[in-house]
C-alpha cells in the first residue's frame, strides 16, 4: 500500500461546493504517478525504457463529498497477476471517511510495438531502485 495526500483546491469544486467528478480521476492519476515514483522510477525513466503506463479500465464509486480545503489521503493498493495487466485500486479518504473508491486495470504499453508488455511487474522491477523492487515483490496477486 502507498499513501499520498492532496488538499482540495477551490477551483476543483463544482456549483454544489463539492469536488467535480472528473477531479476524482485526477486524484487517482496523482496517486498512480506517486506510487511509481515511490518505487524509484520517474516517468522519464519509463519513457527512456520505451514504455508507459496505460489505464485499460477505471471505475469510481462516490461515497461522500469532498469540499475545498479538505485533506484527502490517496491510498493505493498495487496488485500483479500472471498476465499483461495489473490492478491499482484506490481509496480517497477524508480522515476516517472513505469518500470514493477507484478501481483500475492497467498495463504497460511498449511504445515501439504499441502492445502491452508481457511482464509489467518484471519491467517495473528492472527500473526500480532496490527498495522499490522489494515493494513490487511484496505486491499481492490480483
Amino acid at each position: 500500500m502507498f499513501t499520498t495526500t492532496v488538499t482540495v483546491r477551490g477551483y476543483e469544486c463544482d456549483a454544489n461546493g463539492h469536488v467535480n467528478h472528473a477531479v476524482y480521476h485526477q486524484y487517482g492519476e496523482h496517486g498512480r504517478t506517486e506510487t511509481i515514483r515511490s518505487l524509484g522510477i520517474e516517468i522519464t525513466d519509463l519513457a527512456d525504457a520505451g514504455i508507459g503506463p496505460v489505464i485499460l479500465e477505471t471505475t469510481v464509486r462516490f461515497l461522500a463529498e469532498l469540499r475545498a480545503g479538505d485533506e484527502v489521503d490517496i491510498v493505493l493498493d498495487l496488485r500483479f497477476g500472471q498476465g499483461k495487466t495489473f490492478r491499482m485500486d484506490i481509496e480517497l479518504r477524508r480522515r476516517d471517511v472513505v469518500a470514493a473508491t477507484i478501481t483500475g486495470t492497467m498495463g504497460l504499453l511498449d511504445h515501439t510495438t504499441r502492445r502491452l508488455v508481457a511482464d509489467p511487474r518484471g519491467r517495473l522491477r528492472a527500473l526500480a531502485d532496490p527498495e522499490g523492487a522489494q515493494l513490487l515483490d511484496d505486491s499481492p496477486e490480483k
